[in-house]
């Protein structure tokens, strides 16, 4: 905490370094409060940066947002008397920012017209307005089949490798948003600029990019979906539509794990400490439709193994509106984008489609049901023509339908484009 004595210069608590291990800073002061920043300056003149995350006795434990290597015994500690804040204007378009809100693309600073606390809480659930309206996301499957509403918020599961990145790069062109944030979580350094070369010069004109790669510590790892949506609310509260894009959510929770565990939690499923589901759920529910503006979120989730059953898979699930699954098999047959119309749903389509296109997706989705379930008899010989009238019609229409659900990476569809296709397959 921060004092003001006869309005001069704020005095500061001061403490001093006792433990380090890994990333966490134990230390005897100083007097804080969890989520306020401070400050080690070591012997050296250099200043670390860190955040305080709990309390040991009277041990105050502290994580790091970079390397600890150069802090010795005894050097001091300096609570800010402030939280973690990032600058937000129109200039951040265009811009790729790392998790403390700092430009990392060599463009220079931007000029930002205010400054937001990242951990904000999540609005009121009677401030929210109901979503009645779609956003077109650019890819025909999506938009004919898992239908999104502007504020609603999807999840895109799938494994690695199933094309979850690319996915996300053709969102970003083809979406019908006004400003797009996407948080790259826990990435390789060499796959961000490729998904910026994914992105294109139009999709990046419009776009704030928050980057945290795999070998920074948890504290930038954790940070890194949470400065992008509080970005996501500075847009919104101006009334722009915005697309919020998180890959991945996983490694958000994998980053809270590693310091609930430092903090002394207990490990539940998987080593997952109790934290991490309301992390989970206090960044999700930030997002949606207010009465000015509104958050569209997806949200990707790494399944490991293709297990549908891991605890943040379960958890994310319940967590949103809707959930798009991407699927490996058709991945190796060359079907892109590899969705699994079939497993993928969105809880409000039925609210935002119109009729015909409501009941023209459940027909479709009725043959390609019943094409599925006698595949395997198809492909042998096995069935005889004439005995499932539904099935008969499920292998007329199927090359219809899997031209109309293939879509190259570099193509874009508007909304109204995919629902006119999907009304122009046969019946």
């Amino acid at each position: 905490m921060t004092q003001y004595l006869n309005g001069c210069q704020p005095v500061r608590w001061h403490g001093h370094v006792v433990r380090v291990s890994n990333n966490l800073i134990e230390s005897a002061g100083p007097f804080g409060s969890v989520g306020e920043s401070l400050e080690v300056h070591g012997t050296d003149g250099r200043k670390y940066s860190g955040e305080i995350i709990g309390f040991r006795g009277k041990t105050i434990l502290s994580m790091m947002t970079e390397s600890p290597v150069g802090i010795r015994l005894g050097d001091t500690v300096t609570a800010l008397g402030r939280r973690p804040s990032v600058g937000v204007g129109p200039q951040m378009l265009g811009r790729v920012l790392d998790a403390n809100g700092r430009p990392i693309d060599k463009l220079g600073p931007y000029r930002s017209t205010a400054m937001r606390e990242i951990n904000a809480d999540a609005p009121d659930p009677l401030s929210r307005v109901p979503i009645r309206e779609p956003l077109g996301s650019g890819i025909r499957a999506l938009d004919a089949f898992v239908l999104c509403g502007r504020g609603q918020r999807l999840g895109v599961f799938g494994g690695s490798g199933v094309g979850k990145s690319t996915l996300l790069g053709m969102m970003a062109r083809g979406t019908e948003a006004d400003v797009i944030v996407m948080a790259l979580v826990g990435e390789r350094g060499r796959e961000v600029g490729e998904f910026l070369e994914v992105l294109g010069e139009e999709g990046r004109s419009r776009a704030v990019i928050v980057v945290s790669t795999s070998n920074e510590p948890p504290l930038l790892r954790l940070r890194a979906p949470i400065v992008a949506t509080a970005i996501a609310e500075s847009f919104a509260a101006e009334g722009k539509n915005v697309l919020l894009v998180v890959d991945s959510l996983t490694r958000f929770a994998m980053a809270q794990r590693e310091i609930g565990l430092a903090a002394g939690e207990p490990p539940t499923a998987k080593g997952y400490t109790p934290s991490v589901l309301n992390k989970l759920a206090s960044l999700v529910e930030r997002a949606g439709r207010f009465a000015q503006g509104s958050i569209t979120a997806f949200y990707t989730v790494l399944m490991e193994g293709d297990d549908q059953q891991d605890p943040v898979v379960d958890t994310v699930r319940s967590l949103l509106d809707g959930h798009i699954i991407l699927d490996r098999t058709l991945a190796t047959r060359g079907h892109y984008p590899p969705i699994a119309v079939l497993d993928s749903l969105s809880r409000l389509m039925p609210s935002i489609a119109s009729p015909e296109h409501a009941g023209k997706a459940a027909d479709v989705r009725t043959l390609l049901s019943a094409w599925t379930r006698s595949e395997d008899l198809i492909r042998i010989g096995a069935y005889q023509r004439g005995s499932d009238p539904l099935l008969d019609r499920a292998v007329d229409r199927l090359p219809a339908i899997q031209q109309f659900l293939c879509q190259s990476s570099h193509q874009q569809c508007t909304y109204a484009e995919s629902v006119n296709g999907l009304l122009a397959i046969p019946a």
